[in-house]
């Protein structure tokens, strides 16, 4: 008990003692948080705690869209030809070649039997080239 009230009146000190240390501590958010693991001290830029679902909801859709849209006016890439060949049924896929035109990727079908794939890089879809 004594060690919990101790760690705690020692982190009200250096929360006090460490705001005014310049101005973009002024903008930050200082938060002092006891629980079970003890007395601990936050600095915090933004203004969304994750234990908030809300906030866990809202940093998924930003990760989603940033997934998204990190490469939107790209065409092919070789991850893109790798998830189209493992959704086309294609196991223990590798990429074979990456020209300026096509990427080729080697693996097995169902059955056991090698199977190669040359996909068109123009394109974000990722067109089986014939």
């Amino acid at each position: 008990m004594r060690k919990t009230f101790f760690s705690a009146a020692m982190a009200a000190v250096m929360a006090i003692a460490g705001m005014p240390l310049g101005t973009s501590l002024a903008s930050a958010q200082v938060e002092l948080r006891i629980d079970r693991n003890g007395p601990q001290l936050r600095l915090r830029d933004d203004d969304c705690d994750p234990s908030y679902r809300e906030c866990r909801e809202r940093m998924r859709r930003e990760d989603r869209w940033d997934e998204r849209h990190s490469d939107r006016r790209r065409g092919c890439t070789a991850e893109r030809a790798l998830r189209k060949a493992d959704r086309m049924g294609l196991r223990r896929a590798r990429i074979v070649d990456v020209g300026r035109r096509t990427i080729e990727v080697a693996g097995r079908d169902r059955r056991g039997d090698r199977v190669r794939v040359r996909f068109g890089r123009g394109d974000r879809s990722c067109p089986i080239w014939g």
